[in-house]
C-alpha cells in the first residue's frame, strides 16, 4: 500500500505565497517522477510541474518563474513554492507520484487527496 498525503493549501490574496506537501508513504522502492497537477472548476486538469530522477523539471508556462518543485528523498517528499500568486492559480492541487513498490514491478500512478488554492482579494 502506498498513501500520499498532501498540505498546504489555503485562501491567499494576490500577490502572496504558499507552500504545498506531498508526503508518500508504505512500500516505496523507486521513485521515478513527483508531479503537482491542478484542476480548476470549468477548466481541464493541467501539469504544473514534474521532477523526475535526477532532479529534472519541467514547468508549465503559466507558472515559470514563480512555482518551484523540490523534493527531500530521504523523506519522500515533494513540495511545491508558489510564489506571486495570481487569482488564476485557484484550483484544487493533486500530487502525483510515479513508483514502483518492489525492484521488479513496473511503475504505478499514485495520487493524493487534493489540497485547495484559492487566491482572492
Amino acid at each position: 500500500q502506498v498513501q500520499l498525503v498532501e498540505s498546504g493549501g489555503g485562501f491567499v490574496q494576490p500577490g502572496a505565497s504558499l507552500r504545498l506537501s506531498c508526503a508518500a508513504s508504505g512500500n516505496i522502492c523507486t521513485i521515478s517522477a513527483m508531479c503537482w497537477y491542478r484542476h480548476a472548476p470549468g477548466q481541464q486538469g493541467e501539469l504544473v510541474v514534474r521532477i523526475i530522477s535526477g532532479g529534472v523539471t519541467n514547468y508549465a508556462d503559466s507558472v515559470k518563474g514563480r512555482f518551484t518543485i523540490s523534493r527531500d528523498n530521504a523523506k519522500n517528499t515533494v513540495y511545491l513554492q508558489m510564489n506571486s500568486l495570481k487569482p488564476a492559480d485557484t484550483a484544487v492541487y493533486y500530487c502525483n507520484v510515479v513508483l514502483a513498490t518492489a525492484p521488479l514491478l513496473p511503475p504505478s500512478n499514485y495520487w493524493g487527496q487534493g489540497t485547495q488554492v484559492t487566491v482572492s482579494s
